[in-house]
């Protein structure tokens, strides 16, 4: 793990090669998993403001799911994820050309909320783990990305540029610049 300013990183942030490849994994992290896709707080009230403008997005069974179970709930653990059908699928996840998207992202690109998705759909396949005054990111191994790892090593993309627009919305511009030099650093201790 690499310490930088109040985050941990570990070191396949930095050199593991991934570029997502819907066309082969047709958004499997959308609808598989133990639970929805990890919440923040704040991401509760946002979500819960922008909903009307999301809900046209969704399809009938979501929408019927969303109105007897919301959109939010704790996990084993104590954490807030999203709500998922009897399928397994995140209530927000639709279905378009074979693939699956979230309709909150399809309501951000409409125009129609300015709220993105949960971060850590946007920071996927990164997981962050908040402990007291540190908040740790790494890397979460999943089958279903082999296609995206495969394809990142082609292209020769690190995790961490792939991610970069979703890095800076969480840490900020200056926190990633500064990342980007410790990462050729790194590389260059390899």
């Amino acid at each position: 793990m690499i310490q930088h300013r109040n985050t941990l990183i570990s070191e396949y942030v930095l050199d593991k090669e991934f570029i997502c490849n819907l066309d082969a994994c047709k958004g499997a992290c959308c609808i598989e998993g133990e639970w929805g896709a990890p919440l923040e707080r704040s991401e509760i009230d946002i979500i819960a403001n922008e909903l009307d403008t999301i809900k046209p997005f969704m399809n009938g069974e979501a929408l019927a799911f969303l109105a007897e179970n919301g959109f939010s709930e704790e996990d084993p653990d104590g954490d807030l994820v999203t709500t998922c059908l009897p399928s397994g699928a995140c209530v927000f996840a639709i279905s378009e050309n074979g693939q699956h998207k979230c309709a909150i992202e399809k309501a951000h690109l409409a125009g129609k909320t300015t709220f993105k998705k949960p971060i850590s759909c946007h920071l996927y396949p990164i997981r962050l783990l908040e402990m007291r005054d540190i908040t740790a990111l790494n890397y979460h191994k999943w089958s279903i990305c082999s296609a995206a790892c495969a394809l990142g090593a082609r292209h020769k993309v690190p995790l961490f540029m792939f991610l970069k627009d979703a890095l800076i919305r969480r840490f900020g511009q200056e926190w990633y610049s500064e990342l980007e030099e410790i990462a050729e650093q790194y590389a260059n201790l390899k």
